[in-house]
């Protein structure tokens, strides 16, 4: 099956791979590492990519892009996933907080936040997932209530967990409850949601990290005691919030060219290992055949999304199928060049990049079930829209 995207794009795909080769260090694995340096040379490398216009490209230009074809962002992602994400959190302002805000937002919340993300200035935050909601977002208990000194202002308290970057994002992105269930034309718990846009630098709110295998910054707890926001704050209509969600979902979901990174690694290994290839098992080499085979099909799942919603659909089954294949991807693939890194040779140093990517991936395979929303999620929004296309 052809992929190709035409000489524009591998023209695009070869200044990226040059850029990332001169400009980020050997051994990069992420910026979410106990290094600085690493933190550092995300930011640094995000201003690059912002100054040549290479950051946003399929933006409008009125919004800091440059108008380029979904296609061109496309070969962004796969290349900046296939190499560690070198734009550090920057992919969640490029992918959907800006998108979303350009679809929602007001011009002064448009003239505030797009450019800084176009810039690659600012990171943001997502504040979705609580304790006692995560794969059930509408049952979420952070509350945002009208402050009773007249203003038009809100307090909202609670508290998010799971919150990827938020010990150094500036911006969140926040879903609160502002109807109770019951009150008014509030009867299901999808309604009476709405998305803040809020400061994290506001002494209302608290980060706490969360160690995991995956390092610093990826999880956190945020608290919110009384964080006094406006309706200036507010992205879109007050108590029409989730509606707003499902763009996000779709976006987030297929904004991270995974496939690309498992691609990488897999066409990687026959080199890696040298003279032992020839010595693997029938059986280990065909599941690495099977999994570029699904490299080949998420990537093309993942192409139909980008398709539909460059002509402004935007399906959530849709979405939610390649979400799954990609999840199983990551964790099939993972298993496979886990066992493939047992037959490289330790002691051959130009192996250990292959052996420390290898190791990055499968760690954060094991979370790929959750983040994001959960597969068994993801299963079920899939099964309502076949039902319903059924109908």
């Amino acid at each position: 099956m052809e992929f190709e995207m035409g000489q524009q794009a591998a023209d695009l795909r070869a200044d990226l791979r040059r850029l990332v080769s001169d400009t980020v260090p050997e051994h990069f694995l992420g910026a979410f590492t106990d290094d600085p340096a690493d933190l550092e040379t995300a930011q640094r490398f995000c201003r690059t990519l912002a100054e040549r216009n290479l950051l946003c490209m399929a933006w409008p230009e009125e919004f800091g892009g440059r108008g380029a074809s979904v296609w061109e962002q496309t070969v962004v992602r796969e290349e900046m996933w296939a190499h560690h994400e070198p734009r550090g959190a920057q992919y969640m302002g490029v992918n959907w907080v800006g998108p979303i805000i350009m679809r929602h937002g007001t011009p002064e919340q448009q003239r505030r936040h797009l450019p800084p993300i176009a810039n690659g200035d600012v990171i943001w935050c997502q504040g979705f997932s609580e304790p006692e909601a995560g794969s059930d977002l509408a049952s979420l208990r952070t509350t945002a209530r009208r402050a009773e000194d007249g203003s038009a202002g809100w307090l909202v308290s609670g508290q998010k967990i799971w919150t990827s970057y938020a010990t150094m994002a500036q911006w969140c992105f926040l879903l609160a409850r502002t109807s109770r269930i019951g009150d008014g034309a509030t009867q299901k718990k999808q309604q009476g949601l709405t998305i803040f846009l809020v400061p994290m630098d506001d002494p209302a709110i608290q980060v706490r990290p969360i160690r995991s295998m995956m390092g610093p910054h990826h999880l956190n707890e945020v608290f919110f005691d009384d964080l006094r926001v406006t309706d200036a704050d507010v992205l879109g209509t007050v108590d029409a919030g989730w509606s707003i969600v499902q763009d996000v979902m779709s976006f987030e979901r297929v904004g991270i060219a995974r496939y690309a990174r498992c691609e990488r690694l897999l066409a990687a290994a026959p080199t890696v290992l040298g003279g032992r290839w020839d010595g693997l098992s029938d059986e280990l080499r065909a599941r690495w055949v099977r999994m570029l085979t699904h490299c080949r099909r998420a990537r093309l799942m993942a192409y139909r999304v980008v398709a539909l919603q460059s002509s402004g659909q935007i399906r959530p089954g849709d979405a939610a199928a390649y979400r799954i294949a990609v999840t199983k991807l990551d964790q099939d693939s993972a298993e496979v060049l886990m066992d493939l890194a047992a037959e490289v040779r330790h002691d051959d140093l130009r192996a250990a990049w292959f052996l420390a990517e290898v190791d990055d991936h499968w760690k954060y395979s094991q979370a790929s079930t959750v983040s994001s929303g959960s597969i068994e999620m993801q299963r079920i929004l899939l099964s309502r829209a076949l039902l319903a296309a059924a109908r």
